[in-house]
């Protein structure tokens, strides 16, 4: 079974934010998140389309929130958000979210424009 994953580029300082983001572009994926995760490893990041909110209530780590437009621009920014929090931004098409600190490292920031390159992936290979 092939699994589409996903290349997060930030075009606007030419870096890297994942390698290997999953997608939630289904309502059961979309409600399950990154709930059923221990950790989330750097190249690693979850993509949630369509959304404007998010909660960590259940989850086990601090992530980093993308809010981004229909364009894939930044449109806020929330760095290690702690268990237990709700983010939202109303002008959102979607949600990425990425390993606490990568924001930071990648110097993302709003107004960034991101590129996404979506690729098949063999779950048994």
């Amino acid at each position: 079974m092939d699994l589409a994953k996903l290349r997060v580029r930030n075009q606007t300082k030419s870096t890297v934010l994942a390698d290997r983001a999953d997608i939630a572009d289904t309502s059961a994926k979309r409600r399950t998140g990154l709930l059923k995760h221990s950790d989330l490893n750097p190249g690693e990041g979850l993509w949630i389309a369509p959304c404007e909110a998010v909660h960590t209530m259940g989850m086990k780590f601090v992530i980093d929130v993308l809010f981004l437009d229909r364009k894939r621009k930044v449109l806020k920014v929330k760095p290690s958000m702690k268990k237990g929090r709700i983010a939202a931004c109303l002008r959102a098409h979607s949600v990425l979210e990425l390993p606490s600190g990568m924001a930071a490292s990648t110097q993302t920031v709003v107004g960034d424009q991101l590129e996404f390159e979506k690729y098949a992936t063999d779950e048994h290979g």
